[in-house]
């Protein structure tokens, strides 16, 4: 019975249309797949937290932050990224660093901002790279 009711909690799931922050970090992901970049882990959580994307570019470990957004009227998508964002996303980082025994590493913050209407098949994508320096107490050095 146990089984059965996974199984229908999956299905469910997989029926269910995917968020608009779901489908922008897909094509952010798809996107930065292009560009070489190796995606080596998605939602990362941390304590109170998640890194969106944590990439390999190079020799260098990118923390990127996907804002999606279906239209500007708010302001841009990258803007959501202020610097109280910065700095939980510099403790995120370097918690994952620790973590998996990478603080020797180069790394940088990315911010991939997605625009994508609701009447449009395919999102506009701005890719920001070094999009800001580690911030806050517990920053990282690199």
């Amino acid at each position: 019975m146990r089984l059965l009711t996974q199984l229908s909690v999956a299905v469910r799931r997989w029926r269910q249309p995917l968020s608009l922050g779901e489908r922008g970090e897909r094509a952010a992901e798809q996107y930065l797949k292009r560009l070489r970049y190796k995606i080596v882990a998605r939602g990362a959580r941390q304590g109170r937290g998640e890194l969106d994307l944590v990439a390999v570019d190079g020799r260098t470990i990118v923390f990127v932050e996907v804002k999606t957004r279906q239209s500007d009227q708010a302001g841009t998508p990258a803007e959501a990224v202020d610097l109280a964002k910065q700095e939980k996303l510099t403790r995120l980082a370097l918690a994952y660093l620790k973590r998996h025994d990478l603080l020797e590493y180069s790394s940088r913050f990315d911010v991939v901002a997605v625009t994508w209407p609701e009447d449009t098949k395919h999102p506009t994508i701005e890719h920001i790279k070094n999009a800001f320096e580690a911030t806050g107490r517990g920053q990282m050095f690199s």
